[in-house]
Order: C-alpha cells, then structure tokens, then sequence
C-alpha cells in the first residue's frame, strides 16, 4: 500500500511591499512522502511571492508533467508555471513552451553546483530563476506545524516571517530574470 501525503493546513497574512499585494491566504498542501520539508516550505515562499487570484498548487511530485504551482486560466492555458527546486533544462524548455511566464525557485545546498552545471542551458529560455538562501529556508521550516498561522512580509529580495514560534528571514537572488 502507498504511503499516502502529510496534509497541512496554513492561514498566510501577507504582506507583498514589491507588488503592493495584501491578502490573507488559506493554504492547505500535501507532502507528499518524499518531499522533504524544506522544499515543501520553499513551495510556500514561491507561493507568496507569487500570490494571485487564480495561483493554485498542484500534483506537484505526484504529477510530472504539472508544476508544483501554476495559474491555469479559464481556456485551460497555464499563464504562471512554477517549479521548486533544481529542475533539469530541459523541463523547463518544455515549461516555457507551455506558460506565458516560467519560474524556478532553487533552494537547496547544492544549488549553486547545480546552477554552474545548467546556467549556460537556462540562458537559452525565458526562465526566471531565484535562489533561496539555504540556512534560511531550513530555519523557516523548523517553525512547520500541522495547522499554522503565520505572517509574511515581502520587501525587496527579503521575506520576513512570523510564527508563534518564532521568526525568521528568508532572502534570495535573482540567478536569472527574464525582461
């Protein structure tokens, strides 16, 4: 029998000073089983920073032909296609095909081997891609409970988070943007 995913249930205030967005989100993600939980935190971060009305997760791992974020508007094409992660290039040409707009949030420790190892392929697609700081995310996810509320305050190239449990500061840089 398959092990099935973690649900978890987030009420996000957010704060988003770049795109002058202010709402209050209700969340509810599946880990899936071999989704750890920094990745599963980074989907949240993407997911803030990206905050639209339409702005759904998806399958995610349990899907591989989908995103693990997307808009899909009315006439079934994807406006937003987003990926956490290290994605292999070709992915993400194929992504580009697909989507108005592709983003790529990286947030692991081998990131930047990763980034080395693909940068030249990237340069090809119009693919934004965002590295999150590492440490960073792995101190937001220790804050993770089943159901949380939680604070997000988005300035510049900073996320600023507020939990019961405590706090933290996620940053990123842009690795490549797209015009």
């Amino acid at each position: 029998m398959a092990i099935k995913p973690t649900i978890y249930k987030f009420r996000v205030a957010l704060t988003d000073m770049n795109r002058d967005h202010y709402d209050s989100v209700n969340l509810t993600i599946a880990q899936h089983p071999s989704e750890n939980v920094e990745r599963m935190m980074a989907r949240v971060l993407a997911f803030c920073l990206n905050a639209e009305e339409n702005l759904t997760f998806t399958k995610g791992l349990s899907a591989v032909d989908e995103p693990d974020i997307w808009v899909r508007e009315y006439d079934d094409t994807i406006s937003l296609w987003i990926d956490a992660g290290e994605p292999d290039p070709d992915r993400m040409k194929k992504a580009s095909r697909q989507s108005k707009v592709t983003k790529v949030y990286s947030f692991n420790s081998k990131s930047d081997v990763w980034w080395k190892q693909n940068q030249s392929k990237f340069k090809q697609y119009p693919v934004e891609v965002v590295r999150f700081d590492w440490e960073q995310i792995q101190e937001f996810s220790t804050f993770l409970e089943r159901t949380m509320e939680f604070s997000v305050m988005i300035t510049g190239d900073s996320a600023f988070i507020s939990t019961v449990k405590g706090e933290s500061e996620v940053t990123w840089e842009t690795l490549q943007s797209v015009e």
